[in-house]
């Protein structure tokens, strides 16, 4: 038997439509800070400025509902406890729940006023509540940042509010949002993050309409939060889902509140045209076959053991290459996930090798076969096995 190395390319055909395109699209944003990622890979999507500091604002509070409900998780604390509006709290400025001083609130009900209302005053009684002072819970706020790798982020209050000290980074708030979404799923934990697509909230006979534009513009999006200040600008940390893919989204420093709707949503819908889930293989689909020398089939299947599915933008697709490889024909016996080839992968010039297993157990053919079988290869050789376009 004489063995040969065979490389067989695996097509890649774009869809007639993919294929109606001239390029990629060009990614700009007028915002000072921009990052964007595909949450299940933690692909960056787009980014510009996303490790420089600077002040999240409302924002913030993203961390402090992130400590509630890892309180809840963890049994500490319960939906229906409730938490006593201070003096400290009642009096605080900005957007509020009109929370009264001196009444019990329950922690759903503070929760959705953090959330939807963006409530200084709720945000301030869930910190007490919960640490004691506000000062205490900003502690805890950063023991959190540091565990999920906030590595340029210091919270000084349990609301975003103006302090000098106060400080992080669009990259530091994406980590924080994929982090609370991941950790808190909806399906596991339906009353905890689905309230952040809540499009609005009463409180005390006062109805007020979730901030987040993504909300309205996309219907898609079910998160997060808005925020503002002077000194920071308008910024927005966001999330949408389209076809199972969810795009993490922080932009930060932009001039007015027309414009943060305007540009969130632009670019909200830019990711999900310019970037999706190419699905090459599924696990256990046939990639290609080989040749079998002296087995009972003439022919096994070569599959991968894992789905091979690729989060790409449309110009990465474009330039996508895969080939297969193996020594043909295999010797019999085969038994199934045998590792017999290799799928080489080139994606931006950068090559992944993924392993080729046998589909099936191939047994050996009888002596009298084997001799008849040899004896056909070394007259007529292997049969020519084409490759199947994808």
């Amino acid at each position: 038997m004489k063995l040969q190395f065979w490389t067989s390319l695996v097509i890649l055909s774009l869809s007639a439509g993919a294929a109606m395109q001239v390029g990629a699209a060009e990614i700009t944003s007028p915002a000072k800070q921009a990052h964007v990622t595909d949450f299940l890979s933690g692909k960056v999507l787009f980014t510009k400025n996303a490790d420089e500091p600077m002040k999240p604002a409302s924002m913030a509070k993203i961390m402090t509902v992130f400590v509630a409900f890892q309180r809840i998780v963890d049994g500490a604390l319960r939906m229906d406890d409730e938490f006593v509006v201070s003096t400290k709290a009642w009096k605080k400025g900005g957007s509020r729940t009109f929370l009264e001083v001196g009444s019990k609130v329950k922690v759903s009900d503070i929760l959705h006023g953090i959330i939807v209302q963006s409530g200084n005053d709720a945000a301030i009684v869930m910190a007490e509540g919960i640490s004691g002072t506000e000062n205490a819970f900003a502690d805890e706020m950063n023991f959190w940042a540091k565990k999920i790798g906030m590595k340029n982020t210091n919270f000084r209050n349990s609301t975003g509010w103006p302090d000098p000290d106060l400080t992080t980074t669009a990259k530091d708030l994406n980590i924080l949002t994929t982090e609370l979404i991941r950790r808190f799923p909806a399906d596991k934990y339906p009353e905890l993050y689905p309230i952040f697509a809540k499009r609005e909230f009463t409180y005390n006979k006062i109805r007020q309409p979730n901030r987040n534009p993504l909300m309205y513009g996309n219907a898609r999006a079910d998160g997060l939060k808005t925020g503002h200040t002077q000194e920071s600008g308008y910024g927005l940390v966001g999330s949408a889902v389209r076809d199972d893919q969810r795009v993490i989204m922080v932009l930060n420093g932009m001039t007015s509140i027309k414009q943060r709707s305007a540009e969130s949503n632009r670019l909200m819908d830019l990711m999900f045209r310019e970037f999706q889930t190419y699905r090459f293989f599924d696990k256990g689909q046939v990639v290609d076959q080989a040749n079998v020398w002296l087995g009972m089939e003439p022919t096994v299947d070569l599959v991968l053991n894992e789905p091979l599915h690729l989060f790409l933008s449309y110009q990465e697709r474009r330039g996508t290459k895969l080939s297969v490889q193996w020594l043909d024909p295999i010797p019999a016996p085969i038994k199934k996930d045998d590792q017999l080839g290799t799928l080489t992968l080139l994606v931006n010039g950068e090559t992944q090798e993924l392993s080729l297993h046998a589909a099936q157990d191939v047994q050996v053919l009888g002596i009298f076969d084997r001799v008849s079988a040899a004896i056909k290869y070394l007259v007529f050789g292997a049969p020519v096995i084409s490759s199947t376009a994808r």
